[in-house]
């Protein structure tokens, strides 16, 4: 959701190509230095990895210059948490990324999702689709996530972990 919200801000959502086990988009970001490449894995979460360090591979881009964006049910619905790097902590996606890339030493963020109803199957409440009471706060931590990103881009993860982890905890506070 965070990747489509971009590339719709960005107008360039008619451009993906398939590459590497990945949809992806090649493009220049107002603001930002070179180029930007977007990229969804087609692969199953847990191998999403494979796509990642293929892309990073093919264009030679550092670790550090990959900026990983994922759910996290241990999140609270809609909060942000962006680190400079660290482990997979329980996230399959995250734990192939690390393995493919050989280095857990990437920014990411995760956004999220909460544990959702107790009764339903945690794998349901991530692949499913959030309830009516639920839109508004997704809705707005993608675009959060989103600006996040693109403040990724321009400043450098601390600057989004100063901005964005500061921001949701007093936002969790009130």
């Amino acid at each position: 959701m965070v990747v489509d919200a971009l590339v719709d801000r960005w107008r360039v959502a008619d451009q993906w190509r398939e590459k590497f086990e990945a949809l992806q988009i090649k493009t220049a970001v107002a603001g930002g230095d070179g180029q930007v490449i977007v990229v969804k894995p087609l692969t199953f979460m847990n191998l999403s990895g494979q796509a990642v360090s293929a892309i990073a591979g093919f264009y030679k881009i550092e670790p550090a210059d990959v900026f990983v964006v994922t759910d996290d049910v241990a999140l609270p619905l809609g909060r942000l948490r962006a680190r400079s790097e660290g482990g997979a902590g329980g996230h399959n996606g995250l734990k192939s990324i690390i393995q493919s890339l050989a280095t857990p030493a990437f920014p990411r963020m995760r956004v999220g999702v909460g544990r959702g109803d107790g009764q339903r199957d945690l794998a349901d409440h991530v692949l499913g689709r959030f309830g009516a009471d639920e839109r508004d706060t997704v809705s707005a931590a993608v675009l959060r996530a989103a600006d996040a990103t693109e403040m990724f881009l321009s400043e450098g993860i601390g600057r989004v972990m100063n901005a964005f982890n500061a921001a949701d905890k007093e936002d969790v506070a009130e």
